[in-house]
């Protein structure tokens, strides 16, 4: 989700893989009260705000008289993540071997409008395949929370008020404009929407009207979401025609590299000893790359310019690095699901299957956590730390392969 890095993290809530591991309480603290005479000053006032001129009186009203706060979103703004997930766990559920599948098959489908994509913008088409699949599930998970109750929220009550004003102003243009029917008009807590995840502000910068139809629709219109897609990217400086990076295999004993920030040109990190996972000598395909190791011991990466622009689009390593990884699975059915290298885990992240088959144990313990949707949310988290209380294991509410292996076992 193309937004500023005091959202990237915000962005990525709407991804299961990181609202399983927000904080578990015991107690959920109750929704900040929300007073509805302050709230309904503050949109008054935000009426004649520099931001909202280009909003017309008209709009405005259609869209915000009657409104009400949802204090909900005020606890999810000030709810902090209990710790970084480690890069196993992360890329084990956002690219599994359901979702290059269903990559694949969102691929074949929309090959001639991500061609033509591809030969206006220069952005891979794999790539923007998997952005979409990153993002929503291919539209599957778009988020549920409207738009305009969200950011007016937002915009009036805790913390980067003005922040949420400037995106509140943008959704109510994107409604004026008619580019999103009302009803369809929902996506994150934080104001993200559509099937590749845009901010307001970054809609009315980048989205584009793909179909042809008068509108910029990326919740109803797979083209204009992907084609939008790859505009960003394409802003964001992707260089047509080549790699995000790939797979090396360092030297033994080798320290540092300073980081992806850090670029060289090939030459000097062949001089270092770096190669491809089969030995095979670096190819000349990038000018300049970095070095991302998301763990020490565990894969290593060369990678050029256009990871930064995958980066820009969401403020994490991680993220750039699923995209990328879930874009070669969807491009090559040969490619292997895993890298060449190991993650230095001795208790590898789960799939979304995983997740389900996990969670179908804990239902047949009797814990009561709802569905089993392979999606790890506060309640699957406490059964798991009860479950690995009693069976001696650290306590820290993961869903990992050994906790998984203990319970398959009678």
């Amino acid at each position: 989700m193309p937004v500023p890095t005091f959202l990237a993290w915000c962005a990525t809530l709407l991804l299961p893989v990181v609202v399983a591991h927000l904080p578990l309480a015991h107690a959920q603290p109750a929704p900040p009260h929300t007073d509805a005479a302050e709230f309904r000053a503050c949109l008054q006032g935000l009426r004649e705000a520099p931001a909202f001129r280009a909003v017309t009186p008209a709009t405005f009203a259609t869209h915000t008289d009657g409104l009400v706060p949802d204090a909900s979103v005020l606890l999810l703004l000030d709810r902090q993540p209990e710790f970084t997930l480690a890069p196993w766990d992360y890329l084990a559920v956002l690219v599994d071997a359901e979702r290059v599948a269903d990559g694949r098959a969102g691929y074949a489908r929309w090959q001639d409008t991500l061609a033509q994509i591809e030969r206006q913008t220069g952005v891979a088409a794999p790539i923007v395949v998997g952005v979409w699949g990153v993002e929503s599930n291919f539209g599957q998970n778009l988020g549920g929370r409207p738009l305009v109750q969200s950011l007016a929220t937002l915009s009036c009550f805790g913390r980067r008020q003005g922040y949420f004003r400037g995106e509140l102003a943008a959704a109510l243009r994107i409604l004026q404009e008619g580019h999103v029917a009302p009803q369809q008009f929902n996506g994150s807590w934080a104001g993200a929407f559509g099937q590749t995840q845009f901010m307001p502000s970054t809609f009315l910068r980048s989205a584009v009207d793909f179909d042809g139809d008068g509108r910029r629709d990326i919740v109803g219109s797979v083209p204009d979401a992907l084609a939008s897609t790859a505009r960003f990217l394409q802003t964001a400086g992707w260089r047509r025609g080549e790699p995000w990076g790939f797979e090396v295999r360092l030297p033994a004993g080798f320290d540092g590299g300073g980081g992806r920030k850090h670029k060289r040109p090939l030459a000097d990190w062949r001089r270092l000893g770096l190669t491809l996972p089969s030995g095979a000598p670096l190819p000349d395909t990038l000018a300049t790359a970095g070095l991302l190791q998301p763990a020490r011991g565990g894969p290593a990466f060369l990678v050029g310019r256009n990871f930064d622009a995958l980066y820009s689009y969401n403020a994490s390593e991680n993220y750039a690095l699923a995209i990328a990884h879930l874009a070669d699975l969807v491009a090559h059915a040969d490619a292997p699901l895993a890298f060449a290298t190991p993650w230095p885990t001795d208790d590898p992240g789960l799939s979304r299957a995983k997740n389900r088959e996990l969670q179908t144990l804990l239902l047949a313990r009797g814990h009561d956590i709802g569905a089993a949707d392979g999606l790890i949310g506060d309640k699957t988290r406490a059964a798991i730390r009860q479950e690995q209380q009693r069976l001696g294991l650290k306590t820290d509410g993961r869903a990992g392969q050994k906790l998984l292996d203990a319970l398959r076992r009678p």
